[in-house]
This record gives C-alpha cells, sequence and structure tokens, in this order.
C-alpha cells in the first residue's frame, strides 16, 4: 500500500524515519533545516525534500553518536543542512573537477539508454562493459553495433521478455519501461517496505559503544569495511568518512572499476584490493570482518553469501557486534530480490520515468530525473541506519543488520507527492561547476593531482566535518586497520 505524505515537508520526513528508527526522539529538536519550499531542481519530483531530510538524518545521527560517546554534557550539539547544499550535493558526481591532464575515460562507449520494442520500451545498462557486452550478444549485434543495430534488434523483443531473459534469468540489467499502474500490481511492488530502513538485531550480545576520545569527529574509532559499487553504497561509506569513520575500501581486481565516478565516492576512504578465490585474501578479509564495526555490501543479494559464505549470521558469529549493511536494488523480499539493479533502472520500471514525462508534457515516452536521487538517499539512509544501530548496539548490545533498497527509496520518493503539472520544471539545474557557488566546493591534493569537488553539506555545533583521506589508485593501502 502506498501511503500518503504529500503534505510533508523536510522536517516530517526526518521525524518520521528518525521515529521508525526507536531513536531518541528529543534529539529531532536540534535540527534545523533552512531552505525555501518548492522546486530545487528541475523535477515533478520533490528531490530538495528528500534530499534535505536525508542528508538530515545521517548528520543528526552523527551528533547523536557524538553526544553519546564524546561530549561529558551528554547534550545533542545543533545540526543544520540547508536544502540548496543538499539538492547540490545530489549531483556532486557530476560536479567534481581534476585539474590534470588524465581524464578517466570508460572501456566501451556503447549504445545505452531506452529503446523502442516491440510493444514498449527497455533501458538498457551500459555503466559496466560486461553489462553492454553481454546485451549485444544476448541481441546477435557485434560488439561494435551502432545504436540503430541495436535498435533494429530490439524491435523484434517485447519489453518484458528482453528484460526476463536478460535480468532475470541472465546476468544482465536491462529493464521494461512501465507505467505506475503497471508497477502497482507487480508483486515486487507489493512486497517493498513502506519504511526506507530496515533495522533488526541479529542475534543477542555484549553492549558495544565507540571510544571515548577527545576527537571533534563524531565517529572516530569507528572501522568499516566497505565492498561497493557506483554510488548508492559508496555515499554511505563516504558519509560515515566526513564523520571521522576508518573506511576500508575493498574492491576485486577481476572487476572493474568506474573512475568516472569512483574518484568523487572514494574521498575519505583507504583503498585495498582482495581476490576472495585466493585462500590468502579470503582469510584477510575475515581477518577484517572479525574486528570491524561495520561490513557495507552492495553486490547482488547472495552473490557474496553464495560463493564465500558471507552471511549476516555467519559474521555475527565471529564478530558478536558486527553491524551487516545492505544495499540492494529491491529490497530484502519479494521476487525480486535477488535482482541487479540501479538507479535508472529502478526509475524505469517502477513508473517513475512515465510520470516525469507525462508531468514535462514534452511528448516523451520516458525522461529521467536531473540526478541520480535514489542512489544519494539511499546512500545516506544506509549511513543513518547504520548510526543507528551503532545506537542501539551500545545500549541494547549484540550485532545488528541494516537493509536499505533502492526501490524502497523510490517508493518514498513517490508518497511525496509531485508538483503538478510542469511547475517543478521551472527549477534552476546545475549542470556544471560553473553553475554552483563557490563556498559550495574544496580544492585538495589526490592521487591523481589536484581536485575541486563538492563539500559535505551539514553543520554540527563544536565539531568537524571532511575528509581527511583523498582519492587514490586503487589498491593502494595495506588491507588493515589504522592504529
Amino acid at each position: 500500500m502506498q501511503i500518503d505524505r504529500t503534505a510533508f515537508a523536510a522536517a516530517d520526513v526526518v521525524r518520521d524515519i528518525w521515529e521508525s528508527l526507536e531513536l531518541p526522539r528529543h534529539a529531532l529538536d536540534a535540527l534545523k533545516l533552512p531552505g525555501p519550499s518548492g522546486p530545487s531542481l528541475p523535477s515533478s519530483f520533490k528531490i530538495g525534500i528528500l534530499a534535505q531530510s536525508t542528508i538530515a538524518l545521517s548528520a543528526l545521527a552523527a551528533a547523536l553518536t557524538y553526544a553519546t560517546t564524546r561530549s561529558e554534557s551528554r547534550q545533542l550539539p545543533r545540526v543544520e543542512v540547508s536544502q540548496l547544499g543538499a539538492v547540490i550535493e545530489f549531483k556532486s558526481e557530476r560536479l567534481f573537477t581534476l585539474h590534470s591532464s588524465v581524464t578517466p575515460s570508460r572501456d566501451v562507449r556503447a549504445p545505452g539508454g531506452i529503446y523502442r520494442t516491440s510493444d514498449g520500451y527497455i533501458r538498457l545498462h551500459d555503466a559496466f562493459p560486461h553489462h553492454i557486452l553481454g546485451t549485444l550478444e544476448l541481441l546477435g549485434v557485434p560488439k561494435t553495433a551502432s545504436r540503430e543495430d541495436v535498435s533494429r534488434a530490439i524491435l523484434k523483443w517485447k519489453s518484458v521478455d528482453l528484460e526476463t531473459v536478460g535480468t532475470a534469468e541472465g546476468k544482465l540489467v536491462n529493464y521494461a519501461l512501465r507505467s505506475y499502474g503497471e508497477w502497482d500490481v507487480l508483486p515486487q511492488s507489493r512486497a517493498i517496505s513502506n519504511n526506507p530502513i530496515l533495522l533488526q538485531q541479529i542475534d543477542p550480545g555484549p553492549l558495544k559503544a565507540l571510544p571515548n576520545t577527545h576527537s571533534k569527529k563524531c565517529l572516530h574509532g569507528l572501522r568499516v569495511v566497505e565492498m561497493s559499487r557506483v554510488i548508492a553504497a559508496p555515499v554511505s561509506g563516504m558519509t560515515l568518512a566526513a564523520h571521522g569513520a576508518d573506511i576500508l575500501w575493498v574492491t576485486s581486481p577481476n572487476l572493474p572499476d568506474l573512475p568516472e565516478i569512483d574518484r568523487n565516492f572514494s574521498r575519505g576512504k583507504r583503498t585495498t584490493q582482495l581476490d576472495l578465490n585466493r585462500a590468502s585474501d579470503k582469510e584477510q578479509l575475515m581477518k577484517l570482518l572479525e574486528t570491524c564495526d561495520v561490513f557495507i555490501q552492495s553486490y547482488r543479494p547472495g552473490s557474496l553469501a553464495d560463493a564465500y559464505g558471507l552471511t549476516a549470521e555467519e559474521l555475527a558469529r565471529i564478530n558478536p557486534n558486527i553491524i551487516c549493511a545492505n544495499l540492494s536494488a529491491f529490497g530484502p523480499e519479494g521476487p525480486w530480490a535477488n535482482r541487479r539493479g540501479f538507479d535508472s533502472l529502478v526509475q524505469t520500471c517502477s513508473g517513475m520515468n512515465v510520470s516525469e514525462a507525462e508531468h514535462a508534457g514534452k511528448g516523451e515516452p520516458a525522461r529521467a530525473m536531473p540526478c541520480q536521487a535514489l542512489d544519494y538517499s539511499s546512500g545516506y539512509l544506509l549511513a543513518t541506519g547504520i548510526m543507528a544501530a551503532l545506537h542501539h548496539r551500545a545500549t541494547k548490545g549484540g550485532s545488528w543488520r541494516v537493509d536499505v533498497s533502492l526501490a524502497a527509496a523510490m517508493k518514498y520518493l513517490r508518497s511525496l507527492g509531485q508538483y503538478p503539472g510542469d511547475t517543478g520544471f521551472q527549477a534552476a539545474d546545475f549542470n556544471c561547476a560553473e553553475d554552483v557557488p563557490g563556498e559550495f566546493f574544496e580544492t585538495r591534493e589526490t592521487g591523481f593531482g589536484l581536485m575541486t569537488a563538492i563539500k559535505h553539506t551539514p553543520i554540527i555545533e563544536g565539531c568537524e566535518i571532511g575528509w581527511d583521506v583523498m582519492p587514490k589508485p586503487m589498491g593502494s593501502d595495506k588491507p588493515e586497520w589504522q592504529t
């Protein structure tokens, strides 16, 4: 059932999700959310409300951690998140600049995007070379195929048939374009929770709080293993890092990276590479997981468990205070629970692209939102869920599991309603660095030269926010914790 939250402002969203996590209600009094009402990006969806509220949730959760582990008075510091800063952060991967002659490039310039089928439309995912090359093979066209070649091949297929063969039965990520009505009747639609953060205790156990240090970083002393891809889960690790967590980003030497966006989302993280097919590397990962506080993973649900036995229950057995944080496309329940998916694909299959196009009134079959709002909101929600688990671990003990999905973020955003007609599209956009006021940027030296990028927007009174580690080549660090 779709809940109606059309009257919600950002503060209402924060309160709704905060209370669902059973966090102290008095903390809400410390939050200030300045900013105008109305559209903040050219879209019918209320992205400004979503951006400000999800970033505010993560900042308030960090302030709560600080108050309970760092502050002698235990008084929650004041927290402020501007709507403008939050919206700009939701486009940060498009707004950073590397001041060097080396420009990240993709391995394949493949024909992704929306295509007409025999009975509708489908979106092909092309961020990873193996996904688009697999689709070209399925379609029976060469690797060098043009967009016109792909179009002719796809016209022979029905939308859901191509989605089923490639995505449900195969290893690809292509989804049929659906309307709200077509999405709402699917069992997966009904299986998605109305709560965007699912938090549960795995096993009871001893209490554990963060060490009480004199650091002005809210999460100083928190150890996080992050195994993530693309945007959503990397945003969660990046958020925890901005508040002082030690993030060890573990990637595989056997999988392609995404240098166009990895540069932005690796801020605050040390980077190491482990091949889990090698016994010594698997052993090293297990040592890290035995001694970490948080394990973030965003691979296809079940894949790490099936291949390497990395289930939440097994990890809780070897680490009784671990927090297992999972980012998925469609959530832990329903027939699509184990499917791959990305922001643009969830927009496509859930009716968002069709509704956005209808509101724009330009005669398009589909229109994407002006930013990866599902990715970013899911990342900040996952960070919030992790910090909520930290609070409960310190007061109730045990190991915890956090689940956030792109589809649950989509469902929540949809519940906020849409601006009538094309009125939402009158808002200004931030398409390049020149569109953004200078105070939102910072310039730092990285392993790739000077980099100018968007700062983290929250302000927490008396606390420091920002990244101490800058982007560097993959695998630059040893797989071990900082002392």
